[in-house]
């Protein structure tokens, strides 16, 4: 099995990346210096320096890169190193111009921006191979090295090209997804409007059409480009393995569903040896520190459960959304240890030192503008010490208490056009349980719609449009074996094709569920209706409702109003030894946690009523102890209840009161005893 520690790195990771080439070379010496003021442990480097390492083809430049491992060598920094893939040079694309990306309505992107790849070009993808085979062998034992990078942030910004190359090779991956024409055909459901096909050679990728076109064609489009992708990503990982044995390899992904929709992390999972993730804060009015829980946590069941490591994240403002504020004193240590508390084997930024030129000069860094006299750079010393203090953390697992299912091959789906509700949104509904599910204090694993859930007293769908048998299989032996399952509205729709299941609605889930629905009945935009229960209670509903026919179901709460009235809106299904709960509306954050409440009673799921809302607890064990990671994002201080004694890790302090004191905006790390 392929190494998944970054090499002679003991503790934990922090640091960010380092663009040395932006600088003289004067500056070097004094950001080494620096570095190990801050505690820095490794840095990421020559991501997107293909330029300077191969200024002209077939002529490289290694030698201001040996400079700069073997000078973060002799500091006892570790080093990330980039394969510099996502950037080829201005002269590759002056010689292969079919290299750049064609968008769907046939627009070429011009060279000058990052990312713009066609990954099914082969002449691009004998260049990665040349200077991932060049990198790799002059630097397999270079003494800094503890971890390959390659290319960055997949995905981002273009991840689907519609050129006549991708079109050659989307005839040979149908070709093997589907081995004949009449296959695909019944796959796609080609007998509506008249799109049959007669041959392979037929078909092109969905491009600009007068209307909407076959969504089938589109899904399959979407697992393409990934696809190829994954394929450039495993040719220079396999490059990399080949030549630098026991280094492991990864890429950064991007699992924030508020930043990358087009990958599907679930495969791409399997591919890296550590799964590593770039994250920012979306500064939208949200609760920005509930994004980040999310984001961890799906990092780390990307991860399989295993630890993963934060490859990026903002000391303080970033510098491509509409208004980029500043992060307030003590938020960076906030957002950093909140994701070590959910898996991550360190904290790491972009970047170490900000850029006076370019795109993302605006973007913070450990190092601002500003330099050392500085709160940022204060933080951030304070900060490394705080995260070495910590390394006993390291190899630890995340404890969830419940799963929340998720798909993105189901997301692009449901995303696809004309669909009943442009208001429903899968995105949406993911963060709103998420949020409802961290408002009680609940840690959350995401898991595959096909993955063993056996250890989950309760397993929550919020969006799962797209769902194989296989997967009903699993809900239905997971619900019979005593588990509780929420599901909400349109979930169990469609196959892996986006043909409807046969039968009435919700399809694959409507055995689990005990119930039909005869008719989806989407709401008008603010328009809103009323649901009751049994006591009289109300809550509001809005974008959809449905007429859901009981078929072994009770019925929990009821509409009150609208063409559903007297419908069920709420369903509870006994089956087997477990249960299976059905909610047909949007129900807004009070209703969500009426509806979170009762289901976790169900599960059986202990109320956690003595924790204040948006203080998170979450606890890392392992061979190395038991860790209670409390994070207080409000402004007043607060008590954690504690199982045992223990030792504050950022401190030194002893905690031997079975209530913890968390300050206002900090955060504390507790060892506990035995």
């Amino acid at each position: 099995m392929p190494e998944t520690n970054p090499k002679g790195l003991t503790g934990l990771a922090f640091g960010g990346d380092y663009n040395p080439e932006q600088w003289p070379e004067s500056v070097w010496p004094e950001d080494v210096r620096l570095m190990r003021e801050a505690g820095v442990t490794m840095v990421s480097v020559g991501i997107f320096s293909w330029a300077l390492l191969e200024p002209a083809r077939g002529t490289y430049e290694f030698g201001w890169l040996d400079r700069v491992l073997d000078l973060l060598h002799e500091n006892g920094i570790r080093a990330d190193l980039g394969t510099p893939t996502v950037a080829p040079p201005a002269w590759f694309y002056r010689e292969h111009p079919e290299a750049l990306p064609v968008a769907a309505d046939g627009t070429r992107y011009a060279f000058g921006s990052r990312g713009a790849i066609c990954h099914s070009d082969p002449d691009y993808r004998a260049a990665a191979a040349s200077i991932t085979t060049r990198l790799a062998t002059r630097y397999a034992d270079h003494p800094a090295l503890a971890l390959w990078h390659v290319h960055n942030e997949y995905g981002v910004p273009v991840s689907a090209c519609y050129c006549d190359s991708c079109a050659a090779h989307f005839r040979r991956w149908l070709t093997g997804t589907y081995g004949s024409v009449d296959e695909l055909n019944e796959a796609w459901g080609t007998a509506f409007w008249g799109q049959r096909y007669a041959g392979f050679d037929q078909v092109d990728p969905p491009r600009l059409t007068p209307t909407v076109g076959n969504p089938a064609q589109a899904l399959d489009y979407k697992r393409f480009a990934d696809a190829t992708m994954r394929e450039n990503f495993v040719a220079e990982r396999d490059i990399l393995h080949r030549l630098a044995p026991g280094i492991p390899v990864t890429t950064n992904f991007m699992t924030a569903l508020s930043q990358c929709d087009s990958v599907d992390y679930w495969a791409w999972g399997r591919e890296v040896d550590l799964v590593t993730n770039d994250h920012y804060l979306m500064t939208d009015g949200r609760r920005t520190h509930v994004n980040l829980a999310m984001a961890a946590d799906l990092t780390r069941s990307v991860a399989g459960g295993a630890p993963w490591l934060l490859l990026e994240h903002s000391t303080s403002g970033v510098n491509w959304q509409p208004r980029n504020p500043a992060k307030a004193p003590g938020q960076m240590a906030r957002n950093s240890l909140s994701h070590v508390a959910r898996g991550s084997e360190g904290a790491m930024f972009f970047q170490w030192r900000q850029s006076r030129s370019g795109a993302e000069k605006f973007h913070s860094s450990m190092l601002p503008h500003a330099g050392t006299d500085t709160r940022v750079w204060r933080e951030v010393v304070e900060l490394g010490a705080s995260v070495d203090s910590l390394a006993s953390v390291k190899g630890t697992r995340t404890v969830a208490d419940v799963a929340v299912l998720w798909d993105w091959q189901s997301w692009w789906a449901q995303s696809l056009q004309w669909r009943p509700s442009e208001d429903h949104d899968a995105r949406e509904r993911a963060d709103a349980f998420y949020e409802a599910l961290y408002d009680r204090h609940l840690t959350v694993d995401f898991a595959h719609p096909e993955a063993d859930l056996s250890a989950y007293p309760l397993v929550v769908v919020p969006a799962l449009y797209l769902m194989t048998e296989a997967a009903a299989d699993n809900l239905r032996e997971y619900v019979d074996s005593g588990g509780t399952l929420l599901v909400s509205y349109f979930s169990g729709i469609v196959d892996e094709h986006d043909a409807l299941h046969e039968g009435p609605h919700p399809g694959a889930l409507r055995d689990v569920l005990g119930l039909t629905v005869e008719e989806f009945s989407p709401l008008l935009q603010g328009e809103l209706v009323r649901i009751t229960g049994p006591d009289g209670s109300e809550l509001t509903g809005d974008v959809w409702t449905e007429f859901v026919v009981p078929r072994g179901a009770e019925t929990v709460w009821t509409y009150a109003d609208g063409l559903t009235a007297g419908h069920p809106a709420v369903t509870r299904h006994q089956s087997g030894a477990g249960s299976a709960w059905y909610v047909s509306t949007r129900l807004a954050a009070e209703g969500l946690d009426a509806l979170i409440g009762w289901v976790a009673d169900d599960a059986r799921i202990a109320p956690r009523a003595d924790l204040p809302r948006d203080v998170e607890v979450v606890r890392r064990t392992g061979e190395s102890g038991t860790y209670v990671f409390a994070v207080n994002h409000t402004a007043s201080d607060a008590k954690v209840p504690l199982d045992a004694h223990g030792t504050e890790l950022l401190t030194g302090e002893r905690a031997v009161s079975r209530r913890l004191a968390v300050p206002a905006g900090a955060v504390r790390v507790v060892r506990l005893d035995g």
